[in-house]
């Protein structure tokens, strides 16, 4: 991947724009804007967006499976689905709520296939550079129980100076001036979602501001 700006292009089914068909154009016109990369989240959606950009994806899928914490990708056949397809990156939750032995196997078992680790503490990302994975996202800082004290641009500082890994800087970085600080810090590239994708967040926040005047 290159270096540079990420949108993710995700809807969920209870919101208003989940359908392949506009994720896909979603990620046209992330493109058009100048996004080196997309991260998506579906197999059906990430078909969609393959035949319509050129970019490198991030590949994730969002389930929740009964007395499993993880939900980003959580087991081997989330993994498999996402290789069936050729994403160029398989991002996955690799926080402790993770089983370790399964985060080590997947070097091993497909050592051609770049994965990124989704933390949400320093000792996590240190772990999951360990196993070998090729990049670590910030995406669940502030999300986990652990993590729920902890800001993403001190958690971002202490990566860049502790791991080796190219850092991907994702999760509330939802302004172009958070996004820029990032870079700066030293961020490899940054991912931006709901502020870019999510119409429905982006109305909310003027309506509340504009409240205040009314």
């Amino acid at each position: 991947m290159e270096k540079g700006l990420i949108v993710s292009c995700q809807a969920l089914p209870e919101e208003p724009l989940h359908s392949p068909f506009i994720m896909s154009k979603m990620a046209l016109a992330a493109k058009e804007g100048g996004a080196v990369a997309i991260r998506a989240n579906g197999v059906e959606d990430i078909k969609a967006i393959k035949k319509e950009v050129d970019l490198p994806i991030i590949g994730i899928i969002k389930i929740n499976y009964p007395n499993i914490k993880p939900y980003i990708t959580p087991t081997m056949k989330e993994i498999e689905e996402l290789l069936a397809i050729n994403v160029d990156v398989i991002a996955l939750d690799a926080t402790i709520d993770q089983d370790e032995e399964f985060l080590k196997s997947l070097k091993r078992i497909y050592p051609n296939q770049k994965f990124m680790a989704d933390i949400s503490t320093v000792e996590e990302a240190v772990r999951a550079e360990s196993l070998g994975f090729d990049y670590i996202g910030t995406t669940l800082v502030g999300y986990t129980d652990q993590s729920k004290n902890l800001n993403n641009f001190d958690v971002l500082e202490a990566l860049v100076e502790k791991c080796k890994k190219p850092i991907v800087a994702e999760g509330n970085f939802d302004t172009p001036e958070k996004a820029r600080k990032a870079l700066d810090m030293g961020a490899y590239t940054v991912v931006v979602g709901g502020a870019i994708t999510r119409p429905q967040l982006i109305t909310k926040k003027f309506v509340e501001e504009i409240n205040k005047s009314l």
